[in-house]
């Protein structure tokens, strides 16, 4: 660590970049002030990187924080507030609550086929094609998302009364309007890509739709970056943890 550098100048360095200061921040540099550093460090590459305006940066953030494979509450809250702070308006929340929402999906979406394929294995598989009704769904599905995925067969051929469901509730936030069509896939790759949940098929879909909607590179890795400083969570709350314990 810089030994110049004062345990003032570092909270104030820190505030004057990220705009907050909590106890979770003040235990880490109480106990360590070279893992503070560190941690300054890296959180500070995707908030100075220009790809992502501020609003959607925070968008970003919280949709890593508030995913139901992590569920970060003080981080949810705090770049939730940021976000307000920088021009989102409630729906634009609101619409990124909903792409988070359908992450519970990717349950099916890895499991039908996987169950399929040990049906078909012993022969109890009826190859049955699609009914009028499915078909209806698997077109509805398309026309509302603008793709269509093979991963989706299977949920739509063993479950159709979920499918349908779950076009309905997949629908929501696309009905609304509040984010453009790249900022939406921005989101989705943000909670697939997480270390928490890393859906392979899910993160190629959408960044090819980001692509197609007009993300550049640059917005992409920017997207990567701020899913990449998931694990400080566990420093932040460790240290505050910890400091409550030595008190």
């Amino acid at each position: 660590m810089d030994t110049s550098v004062t345990i003032d100048a570092r909270r104030e360095q820190f505030v004057a970049l990220h705009g907050h200061w909590d106890g979770r921040l003040a235990a880490l540099l109480e106990l360590s002030p070279d893992q503070f550093a560190a941690h300054a460090g890296l959180v500070s590459v995707p908030a100075r990187n220009p790809a992502l305006g501020k609003k959607e940066q925070h968008l970003v953030h919280m949709a890593v924080a508030v995913n139901a494979t992590h569920m970060y509450a003080p981080g949810a809250r705090r770049h939730m507030r940021a976000a307000l702070d920088a021009g989102a308006s409630p729906e634009e929340v609101l619409e990124v609550l909903q792409l988070v929402g359908t992450l519970g999906i990717h349950a099916m979406l890895v499991g039908a086929p996987i169950l399929e394929n040990v049906l078909a294995e012993l022969a109890q598989d009826d190859g049955a094609d699609l009914s009028p009704r499915q078909e209806e769904l698997k077109a509805e599905f398309t026309a509302n998302r603008g793709f269509w995925n093979a991963d989706f067969d299977g949920l739509l051929r063993l479950t159709p009364d979920l499918f349908e469901a779950y076009v309905e509730y997949s629908a929501q936030p696309w009905r609304a309007g509040s984010l453009e069509p790249k900022m939406k896939e921005l989101i989705y790759i943000s909670f697939d890509v997480a270390a928490t949940h890393l859906h392979e098929p899910g993160i190629e879909q959408h960044i090819r739709n980001a692509l197609r909607h007009g993300a550049s590179k640059e917005e992409i890795v920017a997207v990567m970056e701020i899913a990449s400083l998931l694990g400080t969570h566990a420093v932040l709350e460790g240290a505050a943890l910890l400091a409550d314990e030595l008190r």
